[in-house]
């Protein structure tokens, strides 16, 4: 019940996004796992709360702390920046996790939802570092952990907002990754692309298709070559190990977790 000194983050300051469930819980808990402090923020203030308390409750009392978080909304970037400083002593990793997908295929997208889609899980990484960097340069070396998606690499005729966003994050990562290399703020960004994980998210598909969660992972194992959907731990652990100076020499890369889809 006590913060693990040993562990391969520790000293680091954590903030995640999209930290309520699924991918985004994983990482606070593995972060703090390895000896990181975490603020976690979600939209979902509540789901934030629960997951700062799973932390705790393993980790000890304030290893973790939770804020309701806009990522869309500059204005919540700014307060989530000044939380991470007050809460946890600064910053000096950044989780980009929060995202979302849209329906529909090119035809049938609604514009709407394309935008969203965007403000999501792009111009939430745009806001995001431009006001984090100045915080985690006070704390380098750090490093910014961008969830991106195997549909940022791999397209689908029926996703072209999911696709072209998390496209969009891939190379944004590394944009940000040489700028920051060129600035010599000893901070890398690299992004991650996972495929199919049992998520709460795939519970809603489940639902969409009228399928049985099970009959759902089932297919989706099938597209994989290594037969199986992968569990959040299987991300989270990756997202340890850039956050980590185990890392210190990668930057502007792609981690792929896919199960062998992208050597197809």
């Amino acid at each position: 019940m006590t913060t693990n000194t040993n562990g391969r983050c520790h000293g680091k300051l954590a903030l995640v996004t999209g930290g309520a469930q699924g991918l985004g819980r994983a990482h606070c808990i593995r972060l703090a796992q390895e000896g990181a402090r975490v603020l976690v923020t979600d939209i979902n203030a509540d789901g934030a709360s629960d997951t700062a308390d799973i932390v705790n409750a393993e980790m000890g009392a304030g290893t973790a702390y939770s804020i309701r978080h806009d990522v869309t909304d500059p204005q919540s970037w700014e307060a989530a920046v000044d939380a991470a400083r007050e809460n946890i002593g600064g910053l000096n990793v950044l989780v980009n996790n929060a995202g979302i997908g849209v329906p529909g295929n090119i035809e049938d997208c609604d514009f709407g939802d394309w935008q969203r889609c965007f403000s999501i899980n792009v111009d939430s990484i745009f806001h995001g570092c431009q006001k984090a960097l100045p915080l985690m340069r006070e704390h380098a070396p750090g490093s910014i952990v961008n969830i991106s998606s195997i549909a940022g690499l791999i397209a689908s005729d029926t996703m072209p907002a999911y696709n072209a966003s998390k496209a969009s994050v891939w190379m944004l990562s590394k944009s940000i990754a040489l700028h920051c290399a060129k600035k010599n703020m000893q901070i890398r960004c690299n992004s991650v692309h996972p495929t199919f994980v049992d998520t709460p998210i795939l519970d809603g598909t489940a639902r969409s298709a009228q399928l049985d969660k099970d009959v759902l992972l089932e297919k989706l194992a099938r597209q994989i070559p290594l037969k199986f959907v992968g569990e959040p731990n299987d991300i989270a652990n990756a997202v340890v190990y850039l956050a980590s100076d185990e890392s210190r020499f990668m930057t502007g890369a792609e981690m792929k977790l896919d199960g062998g889809i992208s050597a197809m």
